[in-house]
């Protein structure tokens, strides 16, 4: 199970007014009149800071290239305001150019290094690179200033779990479910963990337990029956698949296991079941 946030802020106001600042503070005053042009500093900025907002709402529908637009101007009107560089790189984030997002984001953290959420987005996005190492870095740093999310710590736990710290990624996951006992993702990830180790019986413990308190999840359920398969259990162990099957279809495609972590060892006993008639 992989899940990976974004950031985002609340949205407000128009562009119009902003653009129209701008483009009156441009042009040249009358030849006949000489003219001094009295930039209102503070009404910038906040037009920039609406602009942001709206950008940030405007992704969030997916309206992208209008959101970009937005937010570039935003951060020219306001270059020193950490959120709007946020909300730029929240933007680059959702549209899949992670350099951008990475730049956007250091420019945050510059101006706002004490911000957990910036660090932890600067981990989301290496993460994202397959640049694990730097991805722990940053989330090292989330988790320092912000002790006690457990998606901070599950996110640090699956940057532990890529660069096999196997041991660091159960205790990570291990405090995300201290913080919430309904966790079940992390729970989920202790079991992916424990059956790479060659430990079926605790994986199954763990799988079991994440079944309990989200019926309706596919991964654990899925995972729980090839482990059962794999032990010979298989009438539990079909049950369970064609009932995780039915819940998320995406679950059958192996490619698919492994961008949720699925290791080499449990990627062979899924293979086994599924080649099952009966599924």
């Amino acid at each position: 199970m992989k899940l990976l946030r974004l950031l985002c802020l609340p949205l407000l106001l128009s562009p119009v007014s902003a653009l129209s600042v701008v483009l009156s503070a441009a042009l040249p005053a009358r030849a006949q009149a000489p003219h001094t042009v009295t930039i209102d500093f503070e009404q910038l900025r906040q037009e920039g800071l609406a602009l942001a907002q709206e950008a940030a709402q405007r992704s969030q529908f997916q309206q992208y290239d209008i959101a970009l637009q937005q937010v570039e101007l935003a951060t020219q009107l306001v270059p020193d305001d950490f959120r709007i560089w946020a909300v730029a790189a929240d933007v680059y984030l959702r549209t899949d150019n992670l350099d951008k997002g990475i730049e956007a984001l250091k420019t945050a953290e510059k101006l706002e290094p004490e911000d957990a959420s910036i660090q932890l987005a600067l981990g989301t996005a290496y993460f994202r690179q397959d640049k694990f190492q730097e991805a722990i870095r940053y989330y090292e740093k989330g988790v320092k200033l912000k002790p006690e999310s457990p998606g901070a710590l599950f996110d640090l736990g699956n940057a532990y779990f890529m660069t096999n710290e196997l041991g660091k990624a159960i205790a990570s996951y291990n405090k995300a479910v201290d913080l919430g006992d309904d966790f079940w993702e992390a729970i989920n990830n202790i079991g992916l963990v424990a059956y790479e180790q060659g430990d079926a019986d605790e994986a199954i413990t763990q799988w079991t337990r994440a079944v309990s308190i989200n019926a309706e999840a596919a991964e654990p359920k899925l995972a729980l029956a090839a482990a059962l398969y794999a032990k010979g259990q298989r009438f539990q162990a079909i049950r369970l698949a064609k009932q995780a099957l039915k819940i998320d279809q995406q679950y059958s495609d192996i490619d698919f296991l492994k961008t949720q972590l699925w290791g080499d060892k449990l990627v062979e006993a899924t293979k086994s079941l599924l080649k099952n008639p009966a599924i």
